[in-house]
């Protein structure tokens, strides 16, 4: 294996591991990955690997999952040199550069999608992810103007499971809700309404999107008056929503063993 032991820490090589904006990795389609699970998990996926940085102990103890892949540069640094690369604490002892998946095409994607509108929270987006895979959701759709699912944050909180998913991004909501109805879906909005359905009634049919709104302003009526039928969760009095997180979740599982 290549191992290079780190000596500068401003060679160029390294600049990606220096700087986390998103917009530091727009440029040529790249994103970070830290901690072992994380990292680990994407070692066994089909993800193109440009580098690790890590501690000799990491790449000891995991040295079957490494040699699997094709890394061009395998980094090797003391924690305590880790943490003057990136800048600040960290609580793990590896970090991985690689390259985003290209995004799945609207006519690819599964029969049952979950799909965001104008969520700002990476975490959520993450978290939203790490659920949709656990409970067999495989197919995820995020607006091109939030955050990436694969920013470091979306990652962590997925544990990584994003790259089990179909991520496509759009960039026109009305226009994709449109195209995905041409193809046959069935759209859900999950929204409080005056004449929402209740998800305990709600017929789910085989071919499906879940639509989430926006954490604090929820779904608009433009987009509203697009969908097929409004989906709420019921709720003790006093109790005005879930987190976009938990909301999605319930309505996934549920969603997924109600179709026909």
């Amino acid at each position: 294996m290549n191992f290079i032991d780190i000596t500068d820490t401003h060679v160029p090589e390294l600049n990606i591991y220096h700087q986390f904006r998103d917009n530091a990795f727009t440029a040529d389609n790249s994103f970070v990955a830290d901690s072992p699970k994380v990292v680990n998990l994407l070692l066994e996926t089909d993800i193109t690997v440009r580098s690790i940085l890590a501690t000799q102990e990491y790449y000891d103890t995991y040295e079957h999952l490494i040699k699997k892949k094709n890394i061009p540069q395998l980094f090797v640094a003391s924690k305590a040199l880790m943490q003057e690369i990136v800048g600040h604490k960290i609580h793990h002892n590896v970090m991985m550069h690689g390259t985003r998946p290209q995004h799945t095409t609207l006519d690819r994607l599964d029969d049952q999608i979950i799909m965001l509108d104008e969520i700002s929270s990476t975490q959520n987006i993450g978290s939203i992810a790490r659920s949709a895979a656990a409970i067999g959701i495989n197919s995820y759709l995020l607006p091109i103007h939030g955050p990436h699912p694969y920013s470091r944050r979306a990652l962590r909180v997925s544990m990584g499971h994003i790259s089990m998913l179909k991520t496509h991004q759009y960039d026109n909501i009305e226009d994709t809700l449109l195209t995905l109805k041409e193809n046959g879906y069935r759209i859900y909005a999950a929204e409080v309404t005056d004449d929402s359905t209740p998800l305990a009634s709600v017929k789910v049919v085989d071919k499906w999107v879940l639509l989430m709104g926006h954490e604090g302003t929820g779904l608009s009526k433009e987009i509203l008056a697009i969908c097929d039928e409004v989906v709420t969760i019921e709720m003790m009095q006093g109790v005005k929503s879930f987190n976009v997180g938990v909301a999605a979740s319930i309505m996934m599982y549920q969603f997924k063993h109600k179709a026909n």
